[in-house]
């Protein structure tokens, strides 16, 4: 199989954003790399703001394809796609992740016949009323290189019967902590101090479309000094609910990606329903509470820094209470050298 000398990348969403700021630096040294972002995230503060902090090219095309129903979505991204594929005929395709431009993105490159890999192949929830779950699952078995963080998400594959084309390479969100994890600006922008606030983020739809569990996630953290980079669909939500945070959550715009970090560094305490947040405070050392009742990361759970609540607000209210972590962090999702695997197992092991 001769080596691949452009690769179209397919991006959508903020964590598919941070994972291509890591992965498209060194892609770029090995071939071209033409980047398409579907539109996925439109809004500024969750698109725009990330490629400006992050450094990441200019996208080569972007399809604008807004939001949606999931069919509808979906449909519009494959189809805007196709025609990007058929002009720009790659020799490879990346997609990264479990979003709807992840599924098109496969689907497209498999259907084209053209040779695609998927970053954070594996990943499994067990879940199957999560959307994120069936495009993962969906990318996986449309995928000839399969680009596992984890071992655990290389045993998900094998229990599918899926081998060929495996590879354990490290987790991309890493490398990319531990360039952009640094710095206290932040907390100085927003006069926090450390480990004195909690830090919460709600976009699952089983939470912020759902009133009962949004207003008891919200009054769980009454009297508890929070912040809350507001999601535009939970602002969106709370306004239609008519639900207001307490007056100790302190309710901000999304931040850059950098400035994030920086806020889970300094946080006592994580509260999200986000994959990638549950990581990153694993990452960088802070406990973290998980609104849902299961996750792909079952590593953080396991070594006690993460807890599954749901939107229960006793459990909530408890884990607030008693999880203080004294086990070590292992170093179960790589070295910091996933992007370089990757980029050698996709482009062979010099660089033009």
């Amino acid at each position: 199989m001769p080596e691949p000398t452009k690769v179209l990348t397919v991006v959508g969403a903020r964590p598919q954003f941070i994972k291509a700021s890591v992965v498209s630096p060194a892609l770029r040294k090995w071939c071209t790399e033409v980047l398409v972002h579907t539109g996925q995230h439109y809004d500024s503060r969750m698109s725009e703001i990330f490629f400006k902090g992050l450094d990441i090219p200019a996208p080569d095309y972007n399809l604008n394809c807004g939001s949606g129903p999931h069919g509808a979505q979906t449909g519009k991204i494959l189809s805007r796609l196709e025609k990007v594929m058929i002009a720009e005929m790659p020799d490879f395709v990346l997609t990264y992740g479990d979003t709807n431009s992840t599924l098109a993105g496969a689907l497209c490159a498999a259907k084209l016949h053209i040779r695609t890999g998927h970053v954070e192949a594996g990943l499994r929830s067990f879940n199957r009323t999560m959307p994120e779950e069936i495009n993962r699952i969906m990318a996986d078995h449309a995928s000839d290189l399969l680009f596992c963080p984890t071992a655990r998400a290389v045993a998900n594959l094998a229990s599918e019967g899926v081998t060929s084309g495996v590879h354990l390479v490290g987790d991309v969100m890493y490398d990319s902590a531990l360039r952009h994890g640094k710095g206290a600006g932040a907390l100085k922008e927003l006069g926090l101090e450390r480990k004195k606030y909690a830090l919460l983020t709600v976009h699952r739809p089983s939470n912020a479309d759902v009133r009962e569990n949004l207003s008891a996630i919200l009054s769980s953290l009454e009297g508890r000094e929070t912040v809350f980079p507001a999601h535009p669909r939970t602002v969106k939500m709370m306004g239609r609910f008519k639900l207001t945070a307490p007056d100790s959550v302190r309710v901000i715009e999304p931040q850059g990606y950098s400035e994030m970090l920086q806020l889970v560094r300094g946080a006592s305490m994580v509260l999200t329903d986000s994959g990638g947040l549950q990581k990153e405070a694993y990452f960088l050392g802070t406990p973290c509470i998980t609104l849902r009742s299961e996750t792909e990361w079952v590593e953080t759970v396991e070594a006690g820094w993460n807890v599954l609540t749901g939107p229960d607000p006793r459990k909530i209210s408890s884990a607030l209470e008693t999880l203080k972590p004294t086990g070590k962090r292992g170093r179960e999702f790589g070295d910091g050298k996933a992007a370089e695997k990757i980029v050698r197992l996709i482009c062979g092991a010099r660089p033009r």
